[in-house]
């Protein structure tokens, strides 16, 4: 079997089978809505039949209401006494009663006994609707009005309408027979030379283009494939980067796990030695204390950078003094800058109130002020905020060891480090930049780096002033 016919095939049997279903979703609301109407007026009809009986009426009179009621509305119609029994039908026909769920029962007087006034009998197994309802009291003896309506009277409108659906359905399959073929045959063509095209570029030829020459949807199909092939092939790179990346991320961390372990482990082994000299014990404690210290913070930057990849909400924002966080970093690194012989001083500092989150961004300042720190070795360091329109700028400048410029594209990086051995004496993790880029990029913005080997580098980054944000 050729395409157009599969297409054919398929097209009529869908349509067809939609047609169907919509036509027996149609009769089956259809016959659903009138039978619910139906009942509800049926209910309706109980209870105005039963009020017009709460009236000044006589025993003499029951008949000809009774039978006003049958003759007006089709429903075969019944008054019963105090006690059950029956007084009046009409019309008279006794093979309604041969029920006797049809009948006045004690059941039936009990639950018309209280608050409830009607009862409804909808039962499958009885073809008729029937209501009974209660008739307060009166001159007459008619105490409980009976009605009921064959549930085959109810559909009566529904044959007639079921019968257009039917016609109007058979019409509508011939038209889709018809219709499929043609659009089968236009649509054949190029479908051909796009499942050849398909097939290659899944085997692997993202090189492939496909030349229609066609202004509609096919022609546009084609540009689309072409399009994915190339991004597909772009895609390619990307994950070939990115596996790269994850295998070199899972193998930093079991190296810088793996280095504290064997320290630590080390510093035990020696702690096992009797004999061991008191200042000597407290060395190999303090070594291992301080690794342990160094794969907790290892972790805890891990799972921090987690929850800014799953996590959009971390950030709880609020208003304060950007400039005020900026002198309480400086002043708690200053000893340690002192100690260094390294000059730690903020030369320009403007009130800012930002929106953000406090004790991210305070984050933030603690890591590029301490990794100034680590890579200075002589000189200053300025620590600046100043107002540029309706953003404030915060920038840390060093006159510390620099960074080639081929490091600058990767150095926010996780685990990324311009000299791998110098930066692990240090203490660092390789994570403190990757922080600072994620804790800003959860507040919209970007961290920027200007550096040069053997002159220093300025981290500087922008937040929005309140007046912008409002």
């Amino acid at each position: 079997m050729n395409i157009q016919s599969k297409l054919a095939s398929v097209y009529i049997v869908l349509l067809s089978i939609g047609v169907i279903v919509i036509s027996a979703y149609a009769i089956l609301s259809i016959r659903s809505f009138l039978y619910d109407e139906a009942v509800q007026k049926f209910e309706s009809d109980a209870q105005t039949f039963a009020k017009s009986l709460e009236t000044e009426i006589s025993n003499q009179d029951l008949f000809d209401k009774v039978e006003f009621m049958s003759d007006l509305t089709g429903y075969n119609v019944a008054l019963f006494d105090e006690a059950g029994s029956l007084i009046v039908y009409a019309p008279f026909d006794e093979s309604q009663f041969t029920d006797s769920r049809e009948m006045m029962n004690d059941d039936l007087q009990a639950d018309l006994a209280g608050d409830r006034t009607q009862v409804i009998l909808n039962e499958e197994s009885l073809d008729k609707l029937i209501s009974f309802h209660r008739i307060e009291v009166n001159k007459s003896d008619a105490r409980y009005l009976r009605i009921s309506q064959l549930k085959e009277d109810l559909y009566a409108a529904e044959a007639s309408i079921r019968h257009l659906i039917y016609g109007a359905m058979v019409g509508s399959i011939l038209v889709v027979v018809i219709v499929s073929f043609l659009f089968a045959r236009y649509l054949a063509r190029p479908i051909t030379q796009l499942k050849e095209a398909a097939l290659e570029i899944a085997e692997g030829n993202l090189d492939r283009e496909i030349n229609l020459n066609r202004n509609d949807e096919f022609g546009t199909l084609a540009e689309t494939l072409n399009q994915m092939a190339g991004t597909l092939k772009a895609d390619n790179e990307k994950l070939k980067n990115l596996n790269e990346k994850q295998n070199q991320f899972f193998a930093d961390i079991a190296h810088e796990v793996r280095n504290p372990l064997h320290t630590i482990s080390g510093a035990m082994e020696m702690l096992q030695m009797e004999n061991l000299a008191a200042e000597k014990k407290s060395q190999y404690m303090a070594t291992a204390q301080k690794q342990i210290e160094r794969v907790v913070r290892l972790f805890e930057d891990i799972k921090s950078l987690q929850r800014y990849d799953l996590d959009a909400s971390f950030i709880n924002k609020s208003k304060f003094d950007v400039s005020a966080v900026v002198k309480e970093v400086v002043k708690t690194y200053q000893p340690i800058a002192t100690e260094k012989g390294i000059n730690l001083k903020v030369i320009q500092i403007e009130e800012s109130i930002v929106d953000a989150d406090e004790d991210k961004i305070e984050q933030v300042l603690d890591n590029l002020i301490s990794n100034a720190i680590k890579y200075t070795n002589e000189g200053e360091i300025k620590v600046k905020c100043v107002h540029h329109g309706n953003e404030v700028e915060i920038s840390v400048e060093d006159t510390g060891i620099g960074i080639g410029e081929e490091h600058l594209e990767r150095l926010f990086d996780r685990f990324y480090r311009t000299d791998k051995a110098r930066s692990r004496d240090k203490g660092g993790t390789g994570l403190g930049l990757a922080v600072v880029k994620g804790i800003l990029a959860a507040h919209q913005r970007e961290i920027f780096v200007e550096s040069k080997p053997g002159e220093g580098s300025r981290f500087y980054f922008s937040l929005l002033t309140e007046k912008e944000q409002a």
